[in-house]
C-alpha cells in the first residue's frame, strides 16, 4: 500500500510544536541518554535537557566528538546545574556496544529516557556495510540501537519499577522518518528475504526508509514486550529537518526537500514531546509520533504486519524483531 497524499502532507507540513522547553519542569535528578548527541538534532535535544538541569549522557563515535559537544552545550547554557557525561558509542560495530553499555551501567542505576537519536543516510548508489557485514542503514539505524537498548533494558525496568518514578515516565524513543512511509515495502514493510541486500537493486533512499520503518517496528514490538514492566517505547518521526543527515544526497534531492524542511530545533521538540510530555501515557505505548509532537496513524498494511498469520496479518514486526535478536545474540 503506497503512502497517501494525506499522509505525505501531514508528515511534511506540520502544526507548531506542541511541547517546548518552557513546558519542561526542572529535571534535576533525572538521567537521560541521547545517541548521536554530538551534532544536529541530538545535540539540540541534549542542550534542552541540560538546560533543565538533567544529567545527560552525550554519545558520539569518538571521545573527542562527545567532549566537544559538551563544551558547546555548556557554553550555550552556562547557568545549568545539570551534568553532561561523554560516552563513546559506535553503532556500526556490534562488538563494541556492550562495552559502551557497561560504562553506563557501571555508573548509573537509573535511566529515565533513552533517545535512540543517532542515524545514518548513505551515498545514493553505494552499499556500505558495518564491521559485521550488515548493510549500513540497517546496521546503524536498526541493529546497533537494538543491541544497545537491549543491554540497557534491565536498567530501564528497574527505573520504571522504582517507587520514586512516576508511572509512564520511563521511555525509549526510536527515531523514524517520513521516508519510512515513502520508501518502505508495501504490505511487508521490510523485505525479510533481502535484509543483507545480497540483491543490491535498492537505492539508498529505499534502504534508509526501510531501516527507519524498522525503528518503528522496534517501538511497537518493545512496547508489546515491556509495557507491563512500565516502559513506553515509541517510533518518532521528527519531521523534515535542515540537518546534516542528508549530507551525501544530491542537489536535486536537496532542492526538492528544502522547501518543506524545518529548523533542527523543531525536530528536537518532537523528541522532547515523546520523551517527556504527560500526553504520552502507557496506553499509548507503541504508537507512532508525528512532527512536532502528536500521535500519528500507521498505514493499514503496517497494522496488518503487527498481526500474526492466524489473525489475518503477516507477522512481519515479530519476524523483524526475531531476526534482530539473532543478529545481536553473540554480542550480548
Amino acid at each position: 500500500m503506497a503512502p497517501s497524499l494525506a499522509s505525505i502532507w501531514t508528515t511534511s507540513f506540520h502544526p507548531k510544536p506542541a511541547f517546548t522547553k518552557k513546558d519542561v519542569p526542572d529535571l534535576k535528578g533525572k538521567v537521560y541518554l541521547v545517541t548521536g548527541a554530538n551534532t544536529g538534532l541530538g545535540k539540540e535535544l541534549s542542550r534542552m535537557l541540560y538546560s533543565k538541569n538533567a544529567k545527560v549522557y552525550v554519545t558520539a563515535r569518538t571521545e573527542d566528538k562527545a567532549s566537544q559537544a559538551i563544551k558547546d552545550i555548556q557554553a550555550a547554557v552556562p547557568n545549568s546545574t545539570g551534568t553532561l557525561v561523554p560516552l563513546v558509542l559506535d553503532l556500526a560495530d556490534l562488538s563494541t556496544i556492550k562495552a559502551s553499555a557497561e560504562v553506563f551501567t557501571a555508573a548509573e542505576s537509573r535511566l529515565h529516557v533513552l533517545f535512540n537519536n543517532a542515524g545514518y543516510m548513505g551515498p545514493e548508489n553505494k552499499v556500505e556495510r558495518t564491521v559485521q557485514g550488515h548493510e549500513m542503514h540497517f546496521g546503524v539505524n536498526c541493529l546497533g540501537p537494538f543491541l544497545f537498548t537491549k543491554l540497557l533494558t534491565p536498567t530501564l525496568i528497574a527505573t520504571a519499577q522504582d517507587k520514586t518514578t512516576a508511572p509512564g515516565t520511563v521511555r525509549v524513543v526510536y527515531l523514524t522518518s517520513t521516508a519510512a512511509d515513502l520508501f518502505s515495502d508495501k504490505n511487508t514493510i521490510v523485505d525479510m528475504d533481502n535484509l543483507d541486500f545480497h540483491a543490491c537493486d535498492r537505492n539508498a533512499k529505499y534502504r534508509y526508509g526501510a531501516s527507519k520503518a524498522g525503528d518503528w517496528i522496534y517501538g511497537f514490538e518493545m512496547s508489546r514486550r515491556y509495557k507491563d514492566e512500565g516502559i513506553i517505547a515509541l517510533g518518532v518521526n521528527p519531521g523534515n529537518l535542515k540537518s546534516d543527515l542528508f549530507l551525501h544526497q544530491g542537489t536535486v534531492f536537496k532542492a526538492l526537500t528544502g522547501p518543506a524542511s524545518y529548523p533542527v530545533v523543531n525536530g528536537a521538540y518532537t523528541e522532547l514531546w515523546a520523551g517527556l510530555s504527560p500526553e504520552v501515557t502507557l496506553e499509548k505505548a507503541g504508537s507512532l509520533v508525528y512532527p512536532f509532537g502528536r500521535f500519528g496513524t500507521i498505514r493499514k498494511d503496517w497494522a496488518a504486519a503487527t498481526k500474526s498469520d492466524a489473525d489475518g496479518g503477516n507477522g512481519t514486526t515479530r519476524k523483524f524483531w526475531d531476526w534482530s535478536e539473532e543478529q545481536v545474540s553473540k554480542y550480548i
